[in-house]
């Protein structure tokens, strides 16, 4: 299980700052509702800044993402023996980290009886702007491409300040490529608190959205494949 607590620990505070975020600007009754992109995406380069701090500092090497873990794996960046201890714990840290947010923003979730009080699944997990298919697919897809293929480039983004260029990465991927689906880029950032969502007593909830996840699923781990195939070819 070499990583596990590291992905857990790292994952989990990444979704417990994200998710937040999401709580926060939706949900009415907060200080913080009604921010804009920059702010959400600002906050996500942070979550993910101090979940990969946390994860190194734990004995993992950062990735938080299965995307980016089946992708390295696939093309020999990571050995896949290590695989799925780190999947247990991405997925398994966003569950929990979803729940802490439901906990925390109890109140808010009871005060909101409605979709339009910003109780909803996209507080959680993303969806489309435009719904359709095939261009949400290549949206994630493309977006995971551009995250990944500079990761691969940073060597070990555990260390010194490396985190923080991997926040604003993800901020960049953000405010560029993320207004068309919300910028998944990692299943286990969508599935598993659209998971927690769905099964957990939140609130005066609506729907789970379910018919959408796959392209939060697939679009994210062909990116991180494709990315890593490119950095293999060229390398």
């Amino acid at each position: 299980m070499q990583g596990f607590l590291g992905e857990f620990l790292g994952t989990m505070v990444l979704i417990v700052f994200g998710v937040g975020s999401g709580a926060g600007v939706n949900l009415k009754r907060t200080y913080a509702h009604a921010q804009n992109w920059t702010f959400i995406s600002l906050a996500w380069g942070l979550a993910v800044t101090f979940g990969v701090y946390v994860a190194g500092q734990f004995g993992s090497q950062g990735h938080l993402n299965p995307a980016v873990t089946i992708g390295f794996a696939v093309f020999g960046f990571f050995p896949w023996a290590q695989v799925l201890p780190y999947l247990l714990g991405q997925f398994l840290g966003a569950f929990v980290g979803a729940a802490i947010v439901i906990v925390h923003y109890y109140p808010q979730f009871k005060a909101a009886k409605r979709p339009a009080d910003g109780n909803k699944v996209g507080i959680f997990a993303t969806g489309p702007a435009i719904p359709n298919p095939i261009f949400n697919f290549l949206s994630e897809t493309i977006a995971t491409f551009f995250f990944i293929f500079p990761l691969l480039n940073l060597g070990n983004f555990t260390q010194g300040l490396k985190p923080l260029i991997v926040g604003l990465l993800i901020v960049v991927v953000g405010l560029t490529l993320g207004g068309t689906t919300g910028f998944a880029i990692n299943p286990a950032r969508d599935w598993a608190p659209r998971l927690a969502y769905t099964i957990l007593p939140v609130p005066n909830k609506s729907s789970a959205n379910w018919s959408y996840a796959w392209v939060p699923m697939f679009g994210p781990l062909l990116g991180g494949i494709l990315a890593a195939g490119l950095q293999a070819w060229i390398a």
